[in-house]
């Protein structure tokens, strides 16, 4: 293990132990068996979520084997701790004012009061040379329709059809993305700061406009609803597990050839003990204490 791993996995340690202590100290939580069951079943998804996602952002070959089978080659006392630190978050995020329950009833609440992040977005896009941006935004504040801008500077194909792209609703998977580029930008009018994108190795601007939404059913937005809500619900968790991490930050000590600990912009954290010189311990050492071991057995 690195010096970045070991104080990855430090920082772990430290996260589960703080949430450990105040599930136990201050919600009297106590898991039952029942309860581990379900944090390790909990566990072994979030595993298998981030292994897909690793494997997919470094385009490297899957993990071999499953999450079970990972958690099962874990020494128990580590296995342990991970499944009792999985319950007692669980158990935090679920008693936390803030957190919304993942049910019919409180998804449609939701949905009712965010009715418009669930519209169908139809968009049309500019695919701009970066030199003619400031020309494009000029075009634009003096009045030429969306149409006439992709028409005129684009280079996307859809330029042909006035940038017309299509329509993307609640469910579909770049809807979220859409939603995002989209979200503040009025009807019919490109925003004046585009995305700068590489297109067949060469920077262009990418500029998108909403043109029409129309809104939508629950049950057709009912997927992308529970996926904002976990995200929301996610999001206050962190801000709760950074004010438990500050509250015992002054009585938290970490073994130095794990890291230092101390506070980062993000809150307390653990931070990696930087490799000595080579004019001190030599290039060979420094090398082989950045590779690290490659089992922990």
């Amino acid at each position: 293990m690195v010096a970045g791993g070991a104080a990855a996995w430090a920082n772990l340690r430290v996260e589960g132990v703080a949430l450990n202590q105040y599930a136990e100290k201050s919600l009297h939580f106590h898991p039952d068996a029942a309860t581990l069951a379900k944090a390790q079943t909990s566990l072994e998804g979030e595993l298998s979520a981030a292994a897909t996602s690793a494997s997919q952002s470094s385009q490297s070959a899957p993990c071999t084997g499953t999450s079970a089978e990972a958690l099962a080659e874990m020494p128990s006392e580590m296995r342990n701790f991970e499944i009792a630190s999985q319950a007692a978050s669980l158990d935090v995020v679920a008693k936390l004012n803030t957190t919304i329950p993942l049910t019919v009833t409180s998804l449609k609440q939701y949905f009712s009061s965010n009715l418009s992040n669930y519209d169908t977005i139809c968009v049309s896009v500019a695919l701009v040379q970066p030199t003619q941006v400031t020309a494009f935004n000029a075009a634009q504040a003096q009045g030429m329709s969306v149409a006439d801008l992709a028409k005129k500077y684009s280079g996307d194909p859809s330029a042909t059809k006035g940038g017309a792209y299509g329509c993307f609703a609640p469910g579909t998977a770049s809807f979220t993305a859409v939603r995002s580029d989209t979200i503040s930008t009025a009807l019919n009018s490109f925003p004046k700061t585009p995305q700068y994108i590489n297109v067949n190795g060469s920077e262009a601007a990418l500029f998108v406009a909403p043109t029409k939404r129309t809104p939508d059913t629950f049950a057709k937005a009912e997927s992308t609803v529970l996926g904002d809500v976990e995200s929301l619900n996610a999001s206050n968790a962190n801000t709760e597990k950074a004010r438990i991490l500050l509250n015992s930050y002054l009585s938290t000590a970490i073994d130095p050839s794990f890291g230092r600990w101390g506070l980062s912009s993000n809150g307390p954290t653990v931070f990696a003990p930087a490799l000595p010189a080579s004019t001190v311990v030599g290039s060979t050492t420094v090398s082989a204490l950045g590779s690290g071991a490659s089992t922990y057995k």
